[in-house]
């Protein structure tokens, strides 16, 4: 039983994927499970009952092909200095994400040959690795939702946007020629270049 404890994630969470291929048999695992108070929180996800979660990557295990994205990217990127209120992400239409959205969680849509533009692979503030929008991917979701967003958050995002070193102006345009809003994006730009 002590070696499930080596399994146990910094934040309090268990992955049974892990714990198998590790070669510990799944009735010891679930008697630890069980004997420890852990609780499912996501499929093959189990936490303790002090647990700080991560929810996006456990919004990452329960909806894989769901992509950080919107609020929550203009957060991580320090494009916007608050907290979003809801955790956001990004799935091709059809996609049924009705017990995501009944959990708090906020869903845009996008063509499935959209979906994976700019998607990349990051760590998050707990060090997990999640699946979020680079940088322009980002900024194209935020002038595509305009009307989404405070007109005080879009307009520092967009300053903080250009002012930054690491920014791609010509990636930023291609994605917004593919997106459909390149002269939406050059009127905000032509103001603050």
């Amino acid at each position: 039983m002590k070696k499930v404890l080596n399994y146990v994630n910094k934040d309090g969470t268990i992955n049974t994927s892990d714990v198998i291929a590790g070669g510990i048999s799944k009735f010891d695992y679930y008697r630890f499970l069980k004997e420890n108070n852990y609780q499912r929180v996501a499929p093959g996800v189990y936490a303790s009952e002090d647990a700080w979660l991560d929810e996006l990557f456990l919004l990452n295990i329960r909806c894989p092909k769901g992509i950080i994205s919107h609020d929550e990217a203009l957060y991580y990127y320090g494009l916007i200095d608050h907290e979003p209120q809801s955790h956001t992400f990004t799935i091709y239409s059809g996609y049924n994400v009705s017990r995501l959205k009944s959990k708090g969680y906020k869903a845009f849509y996008v063509k499935k040959e959209l979906l994976d533009i700019g998607k990349m692979k990051v760590i998050d503030f707990y060090g997990n690795e999640i699946n979020m929008y680079d940088l322009e991917r980002t900024i194209c979701d935020l002038v595509r939702n305009r009307n989404d967003f405070e007109i005080q958050d879009f307009n520092n995002a967009l300053k903080s946007y250009v002012k930054r070193k690491d920014k791609n102006i010509t990636k930023l345009f291609e994605y917004a020629t593919l997106f459909k809003i390149e002269n939406v994006l050059r009127k905000y730009l032509e103001v603050l270049l």
